[in-house]
């Protein structure tokens, strides 16, 4: 049994799951931050619509996935108890949502390109590094 599959043991609490997925999805997210800040892809967005940018700083990536995973975590644990296949839902729902996520970083006002193509990777990471933990650790179905 590796690492991964030891965090998603059905036998596990699905929060447990929700904080090893938190911790391995902020990690690769800050990294993958941290290499386009030394590549020299602008550290600065704005908001939807906005005129101004502001800073990305070191941290965000890493808050940013904690905040989403715990949505995450909340979607999982609902859909354990509630969905008839319990992964395969969440999987679904999950991919939705970081396809819709991908609408903040494209209509931030004021945004290099580099910098929007850079935020929907990092969001893209960050599904690759989670939903299959999820996943792992859903039940495929209930009977």
């Amino acid at each position: 049994m590796d690492l991964a599959q030891t965090l998603t043991s059905s036998a596990r609490p699905i929060w447990l799951t929700g904080a090893a997925a938190a911790l391995a999805g902020s990690v690769a997210t800050e990294l993958f931050g941290l290499a386009a800040r030394a590549a020299g892809v602008p550290m600065e967005a704005g908001g939807v619509g906005a005129d101004a940018t502001e800073p990305i700083m070191v941290g965000m990536f890493a808050m940013g996935t904690v905040i989403c995973t715990f949505w995450g975590t909340v979607l999982a644990m609902l859909l354990a108890r509630f969905a008839r296949r319990p992964s395969r839902t969440f999987v679904r729902a999950a991919v939705a949502l970081t396809v819709l996520s991908f609408t903040t970083p494209v209509a931030a006002g004021a945004t290099a390109t580099s910098t929007k193509v850079m935020l929907c990777a990092a969001h893209v990471l960050a599904a690759a590094v989670i939903i299959p933990m999820f996943a792992r650790r859903l039940p495929t179905a209930h009977d």
